[in-house]
């Protein structure tokens, strides 16, 4: 087996010797590299012992630790801030942009709430008119909807309203009709009443009458249907409409012929595109995979973050040296053998990578919206604990 290279204390520059070279071109990161070579070899016993490591391989170390300082670091950011990421375009990098809460997809989520409702959501109400037929009470709306209202077959029709309210009392009662039930004849202001039109006064007079009287007329005649005639009202299960009461009479191009109906159909509702805010929209931030954050500068990276980098490409490092050293076990030397501690350096290597991203991850936490959040209840209750504990003064005039 070909004997290991031994580190000679002269590391070459990092530029060009990293896998990747995400951070090559940063000269901060070009200045740090030598540097933190050194700090490993002599961490790892150098120049007492033999360090079986090539500067390239400590650099690779190097930057897998950037990066994954930037993996901990942005992962927290989209979880911090992912409902308000979700659906921003992903053109533009926000590793150094302030994200600010808002409510706009806590907004989105109430519509589709408020589709059902008819005070929101993305999709269109559809209308159409059902033709009542003299005699008939129930009616297919599935039927409906395919036959007239362009419904796919087996698509689902979703009715939102019937507009099945009797006609308003307004237009009930005047056109110069008599109603002993109310007590007299209405006049209506137009060519059917005291306006002209088979009037005693002719095309020029007008029949004036206060507005109370008007709401007293329509008062009545509410009372009157709702004593008098069958409830207007309707009923829906499964895609049969019944409709009260039985329509009677020829409605050919009469008035009341039609019933209004407003209604939706379940694949616009369901579909991923249609019933959303984006209408299917590219270059948004569907998934976290997608927020738009990039390589680190590493430069931007302050004192403690650069110290959690030198201790972690460390322990990679101590890592890769013992399984570098696993490949020998041991080494000849005068009139004996020497045994490498590979295994205590792999087990060191992997505890110590462990424990610096656990107290990454918590340092992390420990700054997020919700934690500060959390520490400022914590120091306002503490001020109001200290404030309601100091003696209030007693002044004497």
């Amino acid at each position: 087996m070909a004997n290991p290279i031994i580190y000679n204390g002269n590391p070459g520059p990092i530029s060009g010797s990293t896998p990747f070279g995400f951070y090559d071109n940063n000269t901060v990161y070009q200045s740090d590299g030598p540097k933190v070579a050194n700090y490993v070899a002599w961490k790892l016993g150098y120049p007492v012992l033999d360090v079986e490591l090539q500067s390239g391989s400590i650099y690779a170390c190097f930057e897998e630790a950037v990066s994954i300082y930037a993996e901990e670091l942005y992962q927290l950011k989209i979880k911090d801030n992912y409902l308000t990421l979700e659906g921003q375009p992903t053109s533009s990098l926000l590793n150094n942009t302030v994200v600010s809460p808002n409510l706009t997809n806590l907004v989105n989520i109430a519509e589709t709430y408020g589709q059902v409702a008819g005070v929101g959501g993305f999709v269109s109400w559809k209308s159409g008119s059902l033709e009542l037929i003299s005699g008939q009470q129930n009616y297919n709306v599935y039927d409906w909807a395919v036959a007239s209202q362009s419904m796919s077959p087996g698509d689902r029709i979703i009715i939102q309203r019937v507009m099945y309210q009797a006609p308003p009392a307004i237009y009930g009662y005047g056109y110069g009709a008599y109603y002993p039930q109310l007590g007299g004849s209405g006049a209506w202001p137009g060519d059917w009443g005291g306006y002209g039109g088979m009037g005693y006064g002719g095309n020029n007079s007008v029949t004036y009458y206060p507005v109370f009287w008007d709401i007293q007329r329509i008062q009545e005649l509410e009372m009157s249907n709702d004593v008098r005639l069958p409830e207007w009202s309707f009923e829906l299960i499964g895609t049969n409409l019944r409709v009260t009461p039985v329509p009677i009479g020829n409605y050919t191009n009469n008035y009341g012929a039609y019933l209004s109906i407003q209604y939706a159909f379940q694949s616009d509702l369901m579909s991923l595109t249609e019933n959303s805010p984006y209408s299917g929209s590219q270059g948004l931030v569907a998934n976290p995979a997608l927020a738009p954050y990039g390589l680190i500068t590493y430069s931007n990276i302050n004192q403690p973050g650069k110290q959690w980098i030198f201790e972690y490409t460390l322990a990679l490092a101590s890592e890769l040296l013992g399984l570098i050293r696993g490949k020998y076990q041991t080494v000849l030397i005068p009139g004996a053998e020497a045994t490498l501690n590979y295994n205590d350096l792999i087990t060191r290597g992997k505890e110590q990578q462990a424990a610096l991203r656990e107290k990454l991850r918590l340092d992390f936490e420990d700054m997020s919206r919700q934690k500060q959040l959390e520490r400022k209840q914590s120091e306002n209750q503490s001020l109001n604990d200290t404030l309601n504990s100091i003696p209030l003064m007693v002044y004497i005039g």
